[in-house]
């Protein structure tokens, strides 16, 4: 059916996702855990977010993580995911697929109610569906005709059907939408939607519900937000959430420090040392879902080297990319051996490695036939064919020393390369998406899709003009996903997701580097902060209902705000 939004990040990518340093006591991929002492309600959290908020609806944040994070708090969906990309019930009570894969069920909590007390039913489910599938929201492409081809009955207030038009197993991920009240927003058109004044005093369903803004200058600056004492999952502990927003997160900790706030949302790498060296911070070093990688265009005009998996394992072993973390990337990223991430219930393990070892890679293409010329020179070559390509990046500082490691890497064992940097707006126009490369150091994500299904990536029907920029053409690994995405059975999934990476892992078709880390600082006197690996840094809220305080300033204390304009 549709694509997923795995895409080539082109934003600056230290605002979404930087740093890790991994704590003593705990592993990526591993949920890391506070010891929990008996909480207590009460208390004002405040975090500083680095950027400018804009609306906070969730059909309107698609581009904007500071609104993504306050609507975690105010909004619901029907579903979540939890660490390891398995659905589990938020406003629905239950959910389950037939057993062709091409119908869903998802019965509603009873007595859930919006923040102004109206009750939550299918009726706004429906309305927000509706929403989406018209293409005055800025929404991607992919859930609009996702949503535009699906069918939607609602039985009752609480009772709801969905029929694809096909089997489509990872329609799971579609249900994690913010769900909108039709009560306040019906009749609206889209555009009047986009600037109505609900985007800024929202009303959900969610723990927190906006209570008040502080602007300066027409500026929105901060939200003040309060416990929803009918929230269907229990009064939340602390009682107001304050979000404060910075221009950096230099900015943000330099509040930390004076005792302003309590979390910072994003860390520069620039700033992390100045944040590890806080001793009242707890670092919450998680997974999330981007992962670099090196992708070698296999089609017709690239390199016929290209095309040998010889080279490409060579190439693989040629590479100390522990030693790239933790020169270009600060330590800040684990090592990545398969497409699928790290944590997911569809990882699998066990798959061929290739350690950094530049002799084996010398054996290995010497193996294949790479032999260096008689005339003395140093790249090898092969029947003529010298070992020589370009490789471009992203045109920013990291990228850049990432790409002069990966090219003084292969030098080493012969094969020459030219980086050429590319401006981060044309590097997908211009070169992905038209096949317009040779081979390209890449950060790829895939925010908001828990479920593991690479087939955009990797699948033969997406190497012309789908998302399979490697132009990779095997049947074997098309033959996995294609019965992966169709069968709802887990078990049966899992099984073909693990026969994939094998194979993936054997032929290489591009390289995986590694996986980005999230760094969370936040006060050790907040409790009850559980995270696991990530699939969206906004994840982090999901269960800040639990959250409490060891120390609890009364509300009263809390700073005062103005109430902002439209």
């Amino acid at each position: 059916m549709k694509n997923f939004r795995w895409q080539i990040l082109i934003a600056v990518i230290a605002l979404l996702a930087v740093a890790v340093v991994l704590l003593s006591q705990s592993q990526v991929g591993e949920t890391i855990t506070q010891i929990i002492e008996p909480a207590a309600p009460g208390g004002v959290y405040v975090e500083g977010l680095v950027g400018t908020p804009s609306r906070f609806n969730p059909l309107l944040d698609e581009y904007n993580q500071v609104d993504q994070d306050v609507n975690r708090l105010v909004f619901s969906r029907m579903i979540r995911f939890d660490s390891w990309g398995n659905p589990q019930p938020e406003l629905a009570e239950s959910f389950g697929a037939s057993v062709t894969g091409d119908i869903y069920n998802v019965q509603l909590r009873e007595n859930v109610t919006w923040h102004d007390g109206m009750p939550v039913t299918t009726a706004d489910v429906l309305f927000t569906i509706g929403l989406m599938r018209d293409a005055g929201i800025p929404l991607p492409a992919d859930v609009r005709v996702l949503w535009n081809s699906v069918e939607v009955v609602a039985f009752d207030a609480l009772h709801l059907q969905f029929k694809l038009p096909e089997p489509y197993a990872p329609f799971m991920d579609y249900l994690a939408f913010g769900i909108l009240p039709k009560h306040i927003l019906e009749g609206k058109s889209p555009q009047e939607l986009i600037n109505d004044p609900f985007n800024l005093l929202p009303v959900g369903s969610g723990p927190y519900k906006v209570v008040n803004l502080r602007s300066e200058a027409g500026q929105v600056t901060g939200v003040v937000l309060e416990a929803f004492e009918d929230y269907y999952m229990g009064t939340p502990l602390i009682e107001q959430i304050v979000i404060r927003y910075f221009d950096s997160s230099e900015d943000a900790l330099a509040a930390y420090k004076a005792g302003e706030i309590l979390g910072i949302g994003s860390v520069s790498p620039d700033t992390l040392d100045d944040v590890l060296a806080e001793p009242n911070l707890n670092i919450f070093s998680v997974r999330i879902p981007e992962m670099t990688m090196v992708l070698f265009n296999l089609g017709e005009n690239s390199p016929i080297f290209f095309k040998d998996p010889i080279f490409r394992q060579a190439m693989m072993t040629a590479l100390n990319r522990a030693w790239v973390i933790d020169q270009a990337l600060d330590g800040q990223a684990v090592l990545a051996n398969t497409p699928i991430l790290m944590g997911s219930w569809a990882y699998f393990d066990q798959v061929q490695t290739y350690e950094y070892n530049p002799e084996d890679a010398v054996k290995i293409l010497r193996e294949g036939g790479y032999g260096l010329p008689a005339d003395g020179s140093l790249v090898r070559e092969k029947e003529g064919i010298r070992l020589s390509f370009e490789l471009i990046y992203m045109d920013e500082p990291q990228h850049q020393m990432m790409a002069e490691m990966i090219r003084d890497y292969w030098a080493e064992v012969g094969v020459q390369v030219e980086i050429t940097p590319i401006p981060a707006d044309a590097l997908y126009r211009d070169y992905l998406a038209p096949r317009n490369y040779e081979a390209a150091l890449v950060d790829m994500a895939l925010y908001d899709s828990p479920d593991p299904d690479p087939y955009p990536f990797w699948h033969q029907a997406m190497a012309v003009t789908g998302q399979n920029y490697s132009q990779w053409d095997d049947r074997r690994a098309s033959e996995y996903l294609e019965r992966a995405r169709v069968i709802p059975d887990r078990f049966e999934r899992t099984r073909l997701y693990r026969n994939f990476q094998i194979h993936f892992s054997r032929e290489l078709p591009a390289l995986p580097l590694f996986y980005k880390i999230f760094n969370y600082p936040i006060d050790q006197q907040v409790r009850g902060v559980q995270l696991g690996p990530l699939y969206d840094p906004a994840d982090r809220f999901d269960q800040v209902y639990a959250w409490s305080l060891e120390t609890r300033p009364i509300v009263e204390q809390a700073p005062e705000v103005e109430t902002g304009g439209e």
